[in-house]
């Protein structure tokens, strides 16, 4: 895999890892820790057979999940398709999810166990001629800012935004802003959906889908609004297309994971890096879930 001299700078100056993976809601999660050990990863996902139910699943190694509860939560109306997670401040686990196939709301529900969950609202999305909010996906900042990122269309293309939390609890919202440098390129292109964000040695690094090669690329900035540059496109690492619902977790001693919907093929797959994201291993099936879940998130927790 050839890695683009942009990539190679952007690593260059960076600062050490103080690492914050996308769906957790912990600024030092002490996954790549010399003897620190994750305890449990928890699945939030929705499945082929429906997309109004969510499942709830849990590994210690993030490779074998068992069940924890199917049909664990149903909002009032509407779907309830890629599923986010994280655990807040206040120690519960809250969850976020798109609505339908078409309209401008996102899902919120929260769970004190992961099992039993409550709805909270569909928080209304005021972006003028917007038609699909889809792929709602948790980040939360080394400053303790929790975010929400949503990918936007406007009928054709693909835009990802950005809301803020302006109160602990979760209940309110900074207005929707666009992730400058990962809108729809001006002449060609559907946009990018999907986006996921983590914070490594000092920058953000976002994986987001090319909605119209279907290839997972990676963006990087400064800020979390950006602007990010690509720095690598097409298929950089080796995973192929169509690709999408990717999510990106740390490992014990320094490693990262992608999860992905290979969906045409009728897989889920991951692939693993221990070099900062240059080379990854060759894409493999999740074990027992391949085939059955879909978009989901991995929160890991560390013990």
């Amino acid at each position: 895999m050839a890695v683009s001299r942009r990539f190679v700078l952007a690593l260059a100056g960076s600062v050490p890892l103080y690492g914050l993976a996308s769906g957790r809601a912990v600024s030092d999660p002490g996954l790549t820790q010399p003897g620190r050990t994750t305890v449990r990863y928890t699945m939030t996902a929705f499945t082929n057979a429906s997309e109004t139910d969510l499942y709830v699943y849990e590994s210690t190694d993030a490779t074998n999940f068992q069940l924890l509860r199917g049909s664990a939560y149903q909002p009032p109306s509407g779907l309830l398709r890629d599923p986010s997670l994280i655990r807040h401040t206040d120690g519960r686990y809250y969850l976020t999810y798109t609505t339908g196939w078409e309209g401008q709301t996102v899902g919120f529900a929260h769970s004190d166990d992961r099992l039993a969950w409550t709805h909270l609202y569909d928080y209304p999305v005021d972006v003028s001629g917007v038609t699909s909010t889809w792929a709602p996906e948790w980040f939360v900042d080394p400053n303790g800012e929790v975010n929400v990122l949503v990918s936007l269309s406007d009928g054709v293309r693909f835009t990802p935004h950005l809301m803020t939390a302006t109160d602990p609890g979760l209940q309110s919202w900074t207005p929707l802003t666009p992730m400058v440098g990962l809108g729809p390129k001006p002449d060609t292109g559907y946009g990018y959906i999907d986006t996921t964000v983590v914070h490594h040695r000092g920058q953000y690094y976002a994986f987001t889908k090319d909605e119209q090669t279907k290839y997972v690329e990676l963006a990087v900035s400064d800020q979390l609004r950006g602007r990010y540059a690509f720095v690598q496109t097409e298929d950089w690492a080796g995973w192929g297309t169509p690709r999408e619902g990717q999510c990106v977790i740390p490992l014990p001693n320094s490693g990262w994971r992608i999860f992905f919907d290979a969906y045409e093929d009728g897989k889920y797959l991951y692939s693993d890096s221990h070099d900062d994201f240059r080379t990854w291993t060759p894409p493999a099936e999740l074990p027992g879930l391949s085939g059955t879940v879909r978009h989901f998130t991995v929160l890991p927790e560390r013990g």
